[in-house]
């Protein structure tokens, strides 16, 4: 089945009980396949994740009820209706309730940077590491209003974009994968007034 592209934009959870909704490994495993541009039934999701059917069939639902994957239309076999990412965007904000609990924090980190640390491990591992393939890392310090923040992170959305929507069954010839990650943080030892 060719991957549809998802119904909005971007899936923002504030609530800390969705965000450890995300904690864990295998809905972590599926979200990045999902987020990813696949289309999964819960036994194809299953073999990924190396649980049963019903087992995942349970995760996906849990990820729905938060709005974080959307049941696709019935393929051929309509007892197995595919699941795909209900945007093509997962965010993480603090809570408008109050401070996350140390359960949403851990979920959050797991789901980010778990991710990030096995790819660079495999990439620092890997022999295309001289290679100029068009890997970067960057690291740096600004200091921004928090409108300038907000603004920054609708910019690099906007200039990423047009390069999220490209799919496995639908991208530029010679075109390879490329996982992005990218946060914009406010340091918690910032004391500087708005």
């Amino acid at each position: 089945m060719a991957p549809r592209p998802p119904q909005q934009k971007v899936v923002t959870l504030t609530d800390p009980k969705a965000i450890r909704a995300l904690a864990h490994p295998a809905r972590q495993r599926v979200i990045d396949e999902l987020y990813g541009g696949a289309v999964l039934t819960a036994t194809e999701a299953a073999r990924l994740c190396g649980l049963t059917p019903s087992a995942m069939s349970y995760h996906l639902r849990a990820l729905e009820k938060w709005g974080i994957v959307a049941r696709d239309e019935a393929g051929d076999d309509a007892r197995e209706r595919p699941w795909r990412a209900a945007a093509r965007d997962l965010r993480i904000e603090h809570s408008a309730h109050g401070r996350s609990t140390p359960m949403a924090t851990k979920a959050f980190t797991s789901t980010f940077m778990a991710p990030m640390l096995e790819e660079l491990d495999a990439w620092a591992a890997s022999d295309r590491r001289g290679e100029d393939d068009g890997t970067a890392m960057a690291r740096s310090r600004m200091w921004l209003t928090t409108a300038e923040a907000k603004a920054l992170v609708d910019q690099v959305s906007a200039l990423m974009e047009p390069y999220e929507e490209r799919t496995a069954a639908d991208h530029p010839e010679g075109a390879a994968q490329f996982s992005s990650f990218w946060s914009l943080l406010r340091r918690p030892d910032d004391a500087a007034a708005e």
